[in-house]
């Protein structure tokens, strides 16, 4: 991405909503209880702060204050969606780790949540920040039955975990797999900034498309990076998705021909932002922005 295509503005812009939204989560995972809590039990209360601190591009975030930007929403306003969102986002990477899940050691670089801690405070953790995402604001559908946790009892069916040989997937069943496990929460996060802006509906409508259209992108891009990416720089080991027979567009299409697709996705969802000119300029860069990462 290039400073002629907004990128230098991009990372900029992407760097200040994360350290925004690092700051609020550090208020409201505070210690201290807030009212009508009884109390915050200490490992509890750090082993949330500890998955959900200090990390991440905080992408989500970025989505809805940007696609709320468009209507001119106070950004304070947009934040506190980014930041229960971002507590959903951050309990699906605590459960997806634990053993009885994707099994990993690494998130981010560091221990997973149940290595720093243990199984049980883990599922804790995990359990209380969906549930203190409610408390900031309501996101049970892109994150129940229909969407994320729906997703990942798909993905764990495609592993073959309920039966003695992995199902064959064809792509639409995969796309709508990804749709359900990653794509849901990127679609909310730009869903949610037309919804806080009073969006008309074509506005509306092309805000969900570009979602939609991310979030398919965005899952593309990371299991491009479990097959080319580097340990290192990932923040987490590489190369499981085939040794667990994950349904992946790459299992399906090749790393080749998920490049075009991925690309393609890049395409359709600059266009999709069209109606809203010069404005959209940090969501196309955004398109581009995951199609291109490294981590």
């Amino acid at each position: 991405m290039s400073v002629n295509d907004g990128g230098s503005d991009f990372v900029t812009r992407l760097n200040e909503i994360a350290a925004s939204t690092e700051d609020l989560l550090d208020r409201l995972l505070a210690a201290a209880p807030m009212p009508a809590e009884r109390a915050r039990p200490k490992r509890l209360i750090e082993s949330m702060r500890y998955a959900t601190l200090g990390g991440g591009k905080r992408f989500r975030p970025f989505l809805v204050v940007e696609s709320a930007a468009l209507f001119g929403v106070p950004r304070e306003r947009s934040l506190m969606a980014g930041a229960a969102l971002e507590c959903v986002h951050c309990y699906s990477l605590v459960h997806d780790d634990l053993p009885a899940m994707d099994n990993d050691d690494l998130r981010r670089g560091r221990p997973t949540a149940h290595k720093a801690f243990d199984e049980a405070t883990a599922i804790l953790a995990g359990d209380s920040l969906l549930t203190f995402a409610f408390d900031i604001v309501s996101l049970a559908r892109a994150s129940g039955l229909g969407g994320m946790a729906g997703g990942q009892m798909l993905d764990l069916a495609a592993e073959g975990r309920f039966a003695q040989t992995p199902p064959r997937l064809g792509l639409a069943e995969v796309e709508e797999l990804q749709a359900m496990k990653t794509g849901a929460l990127l679609r909310f996060g730009c869903l949610s900034g037309a919804i806080l802006g009073g969006a008309k509906d074509g506005e509306r409508d092309a805000l969900d498309r570009f979602g939609a259209i991310i979030g398919e992108a965005f899952q593309i891009a990371d299991d491009i990076l479990d097959v080319e990416g580097d340990p290192e720089t990932v923040g987490k080991a590489t190369g499981k998705d085939a040794d667990a027979h994950k349904a992946t567009a790459v299992a399906v299409l090749g790393v080749e021909r998920a490049k075009q697709k991925l690309f393609g996705l890049v395409a359709d969802a600059e266009a999709t932002l069209a109606p809203f000119g010069t404005r959209a300029t940090m969501l196309k860069a955004a398109a581009r922005f995951v199609a291109e990462r490294r981590a």
